[in-house]
């Protein structure tokens, strides 16, 4: 005698939840006075992949406003992106999205 098979109510997780799992980060580079301003855009050319332009107009936030967010996505890619930088002599955190005032 075959069973027959009854849906299954499942809970769907609270909006909060969701998001906590999947909060982006995003990574700032900071100003230091070490690293020239032409050597800040190469390294956000390179890493990046960021035109003349956009490594540029970032570059420029770091010295003027103190900082820059250069990036952002998961906690792992953040992760990766602060260590190649910190490669490249810059100072770089990550945060995750939305604690930036």
């Amino acid at each position: 005698m075959p069973t027959t098979l009854e849906p299954t109510q499942v809970a769907e997780p609270a909006a909060d939840e969701r998001v906590a799992e999947d909060h982006p980060w995003i990574v700032l580079v900071w100003n230091d006075p070490v690293n020239l301003m032409s050597y800040v855009t190469f390294v956000l050319q390179k890493l990046f992949g960021y035109s003349l332009e956009k490594a540029t107009e970032l570059m420029l936030d770091v010295h003027q406003k103190g900082r820059a967010v250069v990036a952002n996505g998961t906690r792992e890619q953040a992760e990766m992106h602060v260590f190649r930088l910190h490669e490249h002599g810059l100072w770089a955190t990550m945060e995750k999205d939305g604690q930036d005032g």
